[in-house]
């Protein structure tokens, strides 16, 4: 994918498990939400991979250890091993690792994935700021995090110690509704101490940087459900994405979307990854998708035709990004949305 303004989601005459070698899977939203498998998400993984794709999971969430999160898609019915996860924990514990000696003391704020993460690189965690840490690293930590952690992280860092996050969602999708993410957490801090981390987790560099070095892939698709994390992580590492509707996105939230979150794909769910991608196509003043037909108006997107929802969706997503440029569409796409139920 290049770094230009996308103007319209792509078409793919193969399908995604076909045209890419490794689907960059997000956890949470994509695959599961609140524990449990996201409709058709087994299936589709299933499909995929006896059909070649190499499945890796990609997770900001660095709380559990990749056994865990293995173990849990296995008991899903996802066979998987640890080293087909790869966690916001490792990716932080690498660029921490890059920056203090071997052996070195790091305060942890969060969950035991941090902790296996560092001494995986050969850190030692401690839990005091008394403890003479030499950085400290924050991470979800699950509802029952303490608050004194947050007090913790915050001696430290005014005293000058390095300060690193696994990453920064604000939210974090659960069985029960949208819940404060490790982000949340991470204002708590900085707002005590002024202080800003260095951040590894999606959509930045070092998470890309440790998914390519752990799975090898040579074509990966990143597929997830945040257009702030996923979509701009592959955005970032200059490669194609699929966004399905499963998470947090939204159909308002996608034709909003500034060229750094707009997919080269958008579906309804995991089984967009067996099918080809319908095309999109330049019709008079608008576009076209199936039975669909957008255009942007003086005030409004405007959508005619039927067929399937999501021809409707990429239509008008062709029709908003193409008037936004590159900016964000501010045409009310309100009634256009609900024609489709989206």
């Amino acid at each position: 994918m290049s770094q230009g303004v996308r103007t319209r989601p792509e078409g793919s005459g193969q399908a995604l498990s076909e045209a890419y070698d490794t689907a960059l899977l997000d956890l949470d939203g994509v695959v599961y939400a609140g524990g449990n498998a996201i409709a058709h998400a087994v299936d589709s993984l299933a499909t995929a991979r006896e059909g070649g794709m190499h499945l890796a999971y990609v997770t900001n969430n660095a709380l559990r250890t990749p056994d865990t999160v293995a173990e849990h898609l296995t008991e899903l019915g996802i066979p998987t091993g640890a080293d087909d996860v790869i966690t916001s924990a490792q990716a932080v514990a690498r660029l921490i690792s890059e920056q203090v000696p071997a052996g070195s003391r790091v305060l942890v704020i969060g969950g035991e994935g941090l902790r296996v993460a560092l001494r995986e690189r050969g850190l030692e965690p401690v839990e005091s700021a008394d403890d003479d840490p030499v950085a400290v690293v924050q991470g979800f930590g699950g509802p029952d995090l303490p608050w004194g952690r947050f007090a913790e992280a915050s001696y430290a860092v005014a005293r000058g110690v390095p300060w690193f996050a696994s990453n920064t969602d604000l939210t974090i999708p659960s069985g029960r509704g949208i819940a404060p993410g490790n982000g949340a957490a991470v204002e708590v801090v900085r707002i005590a101490t002024g202080a800003e981390p260095q951040v590894a987790g999606k959509p930045l560099p070092p998470m890309h940087r440790e998914t390519i070095l752990r799975t090898g892939a040579k074509r990966p698709l990143v597929v997830g459900d945040r257009l702030d994390t996923d979509i701009e992580g592959a955005f970032n590492g200059e490669v194609d994405s699929l966004l399905v509707l499963t998470g947090v996105t939204d159909g308002a939230q996608l034709l909003a979307a500034p060229p750094q979150h707009r997919p080269t794909y958008v579906d309804a769910d995991l089984r967009g990854m067996l099918t080809g991608q319908p095309e999109v196509t330049e019709a008079g003043e608008g576009f076209r998708c199936g039975g669909w037909s957008a255009k942007a108006g003086e005030e409004r997107l405007e959508l005619e035709g039927g067929g399937e929802a999501l021809d409707g969706l990429r239509a008008l997503c062709a029709a908003a990004w193409t008037a936004a440029g590159d900016g964000v569409c501010e045409l009310d796409g309100g009634k256009a949305l609900a024609r489709l139920g989206l």
